[in-house]
């Protein structure tokens, strides 16, 4: 079915729906799209890398009404008493709670293992406990490795560049696992580089968007690491939402126990995406329009370019993007101009 057809069905009587990393920035979206959608959702994070205030925000955003549907649960996803609480009674898990970052996990491989390898068990098995209908999770493009073919097919996956890319591909397994020997449902969807509202522009492993949305809006000097022609599959978050809809309500048997890319379907350098968000800032912010990247080292574990295949996902899912990388630009500058300039703004 399509989405709006999903969208539809989900119009009766309201299904019950756990969203882990619920307070970060894709867990925020999804918990808003189901709330606007009449859904029962309950939430489970540590506020480890979300935010009270992506909460307080998505609360603003649907009203009192809709928000009485949420419960929120602090814990962690390493502890099974936390896991089988926020699964109780569950229909559908959306698992996106992780330790992001290439270079984090370098840095500390053990930390990131115990989050988004034991954390991930942890709320498999509790899921399976509870009999959930589905459970999708958010894999990663990090999973193809040093892969050399473009676009990237789902079957085919090079040597692994670090210990995050180990880790969702170990959730794929393990998913695959629980799937053959207990018959759950599970679905990975393959993130390339989501970016969108509520993305976090700040720490030291901020990703490339809303570090420079941020970093130009405040007058920064903006970095790209190499020489910007590494390309990357940018995906605005309504695709990503989209998506993991899409794969927790699926019947179809063949939909079912696969992993899939989630992207845009196209492929931007660094040097582009830097001119696009540069110029969306220019559009409040003139003087943004002058400035120009400073280059520095390649990081380690970096591929060089990602361009996915979503052939599989728009056949078996029914996926189809809403959103360019050019259109969720758009959408996304109104946010971080919201953000940190909001008199640029009301000037416009």
């Amino acid at each position: 079915m399509s989405y709006e057809e999903i969208k539809s069905t989900l119009s009766g009587p309201p299904k019950r729906w756990l969203v882990t990393g619920v307070a970060g920035f894709i867990g925020s979206n999804l918990l808003e799209a189901l709330l606007r959608l009449g859904q029962e959702v309950i939430g489970l994070d540590d506020f480890s890398a979300g935010h009270p205030e992506n909460l307080s925000e998505v609360q603003r955003g649907v009203g009192e009404g809709r928000w009485r549907n949420f419960t929120f649960i602090e814990g962690d996803i390493r502890n099974l008493e936390s896991c089988q609480q926020a699964c109780d009674g569950v229909n559908y898990v959306l698992h996106q709670a992780a330790l992001g970052s290439v270079p984090r996990s370098i840095e500390n491989p053990l930390r990131t293992n115990d989050t988004n390898v034991t954390g991930f068990l942890t709320l498999l098995d509790a899921a399976r406990r509870a009999n959930v209908a589905s459970f999708v999770y958010a894999s990663s493009s990090s999973v193809y490795g040093d892969e050399p073919l473009l676009p990237k097919h789902e079957e085919k996956t090079g040597n692994l560049l670090s210990p995050y890319a180990v880790g969702k591909y170990a959730n794929e397994l393990y998913a695959d696992v629980f799937g053959r020997v207990y018959g759950m449902g599970c679905i990975g969807l393959r993130y390339f580089n989501v970016f969108g509202r509520r993305q976090d522009p700040a720490g030291a492993y901020a990703a490339v968007v809303p570090a420079w949305f941020s970093q130009l809006l405040q007058g920064k000097e903006c970095f790209i690491n190499g020489d910007g022609a590494t390309s990357r599959d940018f995906c605005y978050i309504d695709n990503v939402v989209q998506a993991n809809i899409l794969a927790a309500c699926a019947e179809d048997p063949a939909a079912r126990a696969q992993v899939y890319n989630i992207a845009a379907g196209g492929r931007s350098t660094l040097n582009e995406l830097f001119a696009l968000i540069r110029d969306s800032v220019a559009d409040v912010l003139p003087d943004a329009a002058a400035a120009v990247p400073h280059y520095r080292d390649f990081r380690p574990g970096d591929v060089r370019h990602s361009h996915a295949d979503i052939n599989k996902a728009q056949r078996l899912l029914g996926y189809a993007p809403t959103h360019s990388v050019q259109q969720g630009m758009r959408e996304a500058a109104k946010w971080y101009i919201a953000k940190f300039c909001p008199e640029s703004q009301n000037s416009h």
